[in-house]
C-alpha cells in the first residue's frame, strides 16, 4: 500500500560492507579513479568505475552483487554471471546502518574520493519507521536519531556525497500510516537533519517525497515544506518503486511545482517493466515478478528538473518475507537474474 514499505533497506548487508571498509577503505586500490574503492575488486570480479561525465557516482567494487559475480565465475556459470554483472557494475545506494554510522560514512566517501567519484548514500532510520512493516524499526528516540545523523556528517566530512534522505518518512505522515503523535517529532528530525548535511558544501541532499502511484501531489508538498525541502537540494520519488520514469518525471515535475522548482532524482533501479499489477494490491510492491533494471544511473536525464536517475533500492535486494523473499534488505540471487534477464 506504501510503496516503499519493506523495500527500503539494505541494512544487514551494509553492516558488514562498512566494517570492511575500515579495514580496506584507504589503502588498497589503484588510485587511478578506474577501479578504485575498497579491495579494488576483492570480489574478484574486475568492477571498475562508469564514466565520469555521464555517472558520477561511485561502484563499489566489492558489493554483493559483485561477490554473486564472483562466485557464478567460480562455479563456471558465465552467463548467469554476465547477467548480474549488469547489477555490478552500477553505483547503487549504500544504506549507512544504526550501529557505524560514522564509520560507514567515513570509509564509503573515502572509497568514492579515492575513486574520483561521489558516494551515494541513504539514510534510513527515522524513529517508527515503516509503521512497524517488513522494514520495521529505526532509531530509539529523537536524541538517538540526532546522534546518528551527526555521525553521519561526521564521516562524510567535506568529502562529495549525495544523500537520499529517509525514504517513505514523509509519505507515512500524509497517508496516516504513521500515528499522529510522532507527526511534529519527524518534522523536526528531518529539519534537523537536512540542516546538519548541509552544514558541508560537498553534500547534496534529497529528501524522499513518494511515486507517482501513492496519491497526490497536492497531498505532499506542505509536509515536504514542513520537514524542510526549501534547504536541502531537491527530492527524491519512487525509492525502492517500479514506476516508470516517464510517471515518475510527471509526478515530480507538478510536485516541484509546488516547492519552489525544485529539482529531483529518481530510483530507476527496477522500473523496466514498470509497476506490478496483479496479485494483492496491497503487497504488489513486495518482490514482484517479471520486472526488470531500468535505465542506468546518469546525470544525462530528459529533464533539467531531474538531477539523475539512480539506482538507489540495490537490485537483488529482498523488499521482505513475501512471494518467497528473505528478509527485507537480504541479498537474493535468484530475483537478481531475473531483475537482470529482464
Amino acid at each position: 500500500m506504501y510503496g516503499t514499505r519493506g523495500a527500503a533497506g539494505a541494512r544487514a548487508i551494509t553492516a558488514v560492507l562498512g566494517a570492511a571498509l575500515l579495514i580496506a577503505g584507504c589503502s588498497s586500490g589503484d588510485g587511478d579513479g578506474d577501479g578504485g574503492g575498497p579491495g579494488n575488486g576483492d570480489a574478484g570480479a574486475g568492477i571498475t568505475q562508469q564514466p565520469k561525465d555521464a555517472n558520477p557516482f561511485w561502484v563499489n567494487p566489492d558489493g554483493n552483487a559483485a561477490q554473486q559475480v564472483a562466485d557464478y565465475e567460480k562455479a563456471g556459470q558465465d552467463a548467469r554471471a554476465e547477467e548480474i554483472r549488469k547489477i555490478a557494475q552500477q553505483p547503487t545506494g549504500e544504506w549507512i546502518s544504526p550501529d557505524q554510522p560514522e564509520q560507514e560514512a567515513r570509509g564509503f566517501t573515502q572509497a568514492a574520493a579515492k575513486a574520483d567519484r561521489t558516494a551515494l548514500l541513504v539514510l534510513y532510520n527515522i524513529p517508527h519507521r515503516d509503521c512497524g512493516q517488513y522494514s520495521g524499526g529505526g532509531a530509539a528516540d529523537g536524541d538517538t536519531y540526532r546522534g546518528w545523523i551527526d555521525a553521519v556528517a561526521k564521516g562524510i566530512g567535506d568529502r562529495p556525497a549525495t544523500v537520499v534522505l529517509e525514504p517513505d518518512a514523509v509519505l507515512h505522515l500524509v497517508d496516516g500510516c504513521t500515528p499522529g503523535e510522532f507527526h511534529e517529532e519527524r518534522y523536526d528530525l528531518l529539519k534537523y537533519a537536512i540542516g546538519k548535511l548541509k552544514s558541508s558544501p560537498s553534500t547534496k541532499v534529497y529528501l524522499d517525497a513518494g511515486n507517482a502511484g501513492w496519491g497526490n501531489p497536492d497531498q505532499i508538498f506542505e509536509p515536504l515544506k514542513w520537514a524542510g525541502v526549501e534547504q536541502a537540494d531537491g527530492f527524491s520519488v519512487n525509492v525502492s518503486n517500479f514506476y516508470s520514469t516517464e510517471d515518475s518525471i510527471a509526478y515530480g515535475k507538478e510536485l516541484s511545482a509546488k516547492i519552489g522548482d525544485k529539482p529531483f532524482v529518481i530510483d530507476t533501479s527496477r522500473n523496466g517493466n514498470g509497476p506490478y499489477t496483479e496479485g494483492d494490491p496491497a503487497e504488489n510492491w513486495c518482490n514482484p515478478p517479471g520486472r526488470a533494471l531500468g535505465e542506468t544511473p546518469t546525470t544525462k536525464t530528459a529533464d533539467p528538473l531531474v538531477d539523475a536517475y539512480l539506482w538507489i533500492k540495490r537490485p537483488g535486494e529482498s523488499d521482505g518475507e513475501c512471494k518467497g523473499g528473505p528478509k527485507a534488505g537480504d541479498w537474493w540471487p535468484e530475483y537478481a537474474l531475473k531483475l537482470a534477464e529482464g
